[in-house]
């Protein structure tokens, strides 16, 4: 399969792309690079490459491709809250004039990285794709928006799928640590303490990102019908975690570390426990392997050989809001995170 990857050069795309080349795939990365030079260790290779924000994407050049697997978008709810506008803009309506120009070229499958955090404010009940949406930011809001758009583009030649990811963790190229995993274990390694800056009492489901990235392979070369104009939590049940517990299990993992709240820690609005029975009915072929415990074991050791200090992973490098706001300011970007001249 022909497939071409939005976002490739992020968090997420960094751990994908490979794992869709060695299924076999030919891969095309489009990405705007909002985030080059922001490599942890390592980067993939080997494929080609568009420099392109997705936001003018033409007909044309997505012709000739299978399948587009769209990653691309403002890529956490701090980021998007900075112009909830431009949110909406670049998360909700580019990505659906990309699906357009997709369903125009003959694309036949158009694979959508979405988001359990468009549950929102939920209680104590396991949500299945059925469940209430109640989206709490901006970032929530603008899934939601762009599924109901994807929905009336779907047909028999164009095989629309949501991905609503559980809360991403895990080592890439591309390392983000404003995800509650990585963070808490860069805290624990660098500062000795396992530092919450809520009450640690929402649910939050958490998923590897190579979990995630084998849930799409799953999806691209599932059956059509199976897959056609349908959303997918992508985790697992027994993965849904208190944020109190996930920070017990890094004290448990980082030697001599100690549970520390931050000033003003307060209850967080968010609050999603999240069903997964769906996925792997339909998708025998989706074999998660990860757990938080396992994915915390690889942050710590890969944190101590990097040599990750408080310094490198609170500065702007693995922090998408401090890269962006960098940017802006030396005019590298614009108000709508357009490159300048």
């Amino acid at each position: 399969m022909k497939i071409l990857v939005s976002g490739h050069s992020g968090y997420i795309g960094q751990v994908m792309v490979p794992l869709l080349q060695r299924a076999g795939h030919q891969v095309t990365g489009l990405d705007t690079f909002f985030y080059e030079g922001c490599q942890f260790d390592g980067s993939p290779s080997g494929f080609e490459e568009i420099r392109k924000d997705h936001r003018d994407v033409t007909a044309a050049e997505l012709e000739g491709f299978d399948a587009v697997v769209c990653l691309a978008a403002l890529s956490n709810d701090a980021l998007g809250d900075l112009d909830p506008d431009l949110t909406h803009d670049i998360n909700h309506r580019s990505t659906v004039r990309f699906a357009e120009l997709a369903k125009q070229a003959g694309v036949g499958r158009f694979v959508f990285s979405s988001s359990c955090s468009l549950y929102g404010a939920q209680g104590d009940d396991y949500l299945t794709e059925g469940g209430n949406l109640n989206p709490v930011t901006p970032y929530g809001v603008a899934k939601v928006k762009v599924e109901e758009d994807l929905a009336r583009l779907a047909s028999d030649d164009f095989i629309t799928t949501y991905m609503r990811n559980a809360t991403a963790y895990g080592l890439s190229p591309s390392l983000r640590i404003d995800l509650v995993v990585n963070n808490l274990t860069a805290y624990a390694y660098t500062t000795g303490e396992v530092l919450m800056k809520s009450d640690g009492m929402p649910w939050r489901p958490l998923v590897h990102i190579e979990d995630i990235s084998r849930a799409f392979l799953a999806v691209l070369e599932a059956p059509a019908d199976v897959v056609n104009n349908q959303a997918f939590n992508v985790g697992r049940t027994e993965e849904n975690y208190r944020v109190r517990e996930v920070a017990e299990l890094v004290r448990e993992v980082v030697p001599d570390c100690r549970l520390e709240f931050a000033d003003g820690a307060s209850p967080d609005l968010r609050n999603y426990r999240v069903d997964f029975t769906k996925i792997h009915e339909a998708l025998p072929g989706f074999q998660p392997v990860w757990t938080v415990r396992k994915g915390i074991e690889e942050l710590y050791a890969a944190y101590r050989s990097h040599g990750l200090t408080q310094e490198e992973f609170t500065s702007s490098k693995y922090l998408r809001i401090k890269t962006i706001l960098d940017h802006r300011s030396a005019g590298r970007l614009d108000d709508r995170l357009r490159w300048g001249a």
